[in-house]
């Protein structure tokens, strides 16, 4: 299998903050999706891969080239969180641009989903709310021909439905095999809805890049008492946290630890359970204490 992106040690310093040695892949006609808590890397791990901002180290391949060329650019759809057009436009005016940067550009494509969309034709960017700014970007992103959507938070700000409908598309723009999407959301539900691979970034490192499928079900959460916690094999445990009433407890091999400890109650852990468990969690069992 081929990848639309591959990335691979990328590295990127500030005074307060690294992307550290970021490696993963977008397979070609798949979903990946990006999830981290907010100033994680996801943005700067996008920005990074697309040339936006310099990269001290690592190697970034897009759609089998490592210099996004004219033609590289054709075939790659950004939508960034916020606005992604000057604010005296209006989507009238994007078009007529449009059609002078990408040859491959669409109008038929992009006035319908205006449409499906009710953005207003002549009323300038700046009087957008910002999920009508995330409709537009998504409009024009779709409007020319794209082997590869680079897609940083961009159902924030919808509403569920519409939410709905845009992950409806991106499901739809896959079923062709050379297309593929990256998608970086903290709305994990709607990663769980569509994503082919998760690649979960923590503090600038990625934590885990994994098949959707396998993480869910291989993950999961033992839900226990004090006195259970302390008889379990701190081996088993990848993170725990006390809550008020109960240990929550992150285990990995879910099928193996229901046959090691019958009587535990283990359950199947969601994308946001286990990012919040890695997060807020320990990893470390064995510094527990009695109290």
């Amino acid at each position: 299998m081929t990848n639309a992106l591959t990335i691979s040690g990328l590295t990127k310093t500030y005074p307060d903050f690294t992307l550290d040695n970021v490696s993963f892949a977008v397979p070609s006609g798949s979903i990946v999706g990006l999830i981290g808590e907010n100033g994680a890397g996801k943005s700067t791990t996008i920005n990074a891969a697309l040339g936006l901002i310099q990269k001290e180290a690592g190697q970034v391949s897009i759609l089998g080239k490592e210099k996004i060329d004219d033609d590289t650019k054709e075939r790659i759809g950004v939508v960034f969180d916020g606005s992604n057009y000057p604010e005296i436009l209006s989507p009238k005016k994007i078009n007529r641009i449009m059609k002078n940067i990408y040859r491959s550009w669409n109008e038929q494509i992009y006035f319908r989903l205006l449409k499906q969309f009710s953005l207003p034709l002549d009323k300038q960017v700046k009087q957008f709310s910002k999920g009508m700014k995330m409709k537009l970007a998504i409009s024009a992103a779709f409007s020319h021909q794209s082997n590869l959507l680079i897609l940083d938070e961009a159902t924030s700000g919808l509403d569920p439905v519409m939410r709905d409908d845009i992950l409806d598309m991106l499901l739809e723009f896959v079923q062709e095999e050379e297309r593929s999407i990256l998608v970086s959301s903290h709305i994990t539900s709607d990663l769980e809805k569509i994503a082919d691979y998760i690649v979960f970034i923590h503090k600038g490192k990625v934590v885990f890049s994994k098949p959707k499928d396998a993480l869910m079900e291989q993950y999961g959460m033992i839900k226990c008492g004090t006195a259970q916690f302390e008889a379990l094999d701190k081996a088993d445990i990848t993170a725990y946290r006390k809550m008020d009433y109960e240990w929550q407890v992150l285990i990995t091999n879910r099928e193996k630890m229901e046959r090691k400890y019958p009587k535990a109650m283990i359950v199947p852990a969601t994308i946001d359970e286990i990012m919040l468990l890695y997060i807020k969690g320990k990893a470390d069992a064995t510094q527990f204490k009695k109290h």
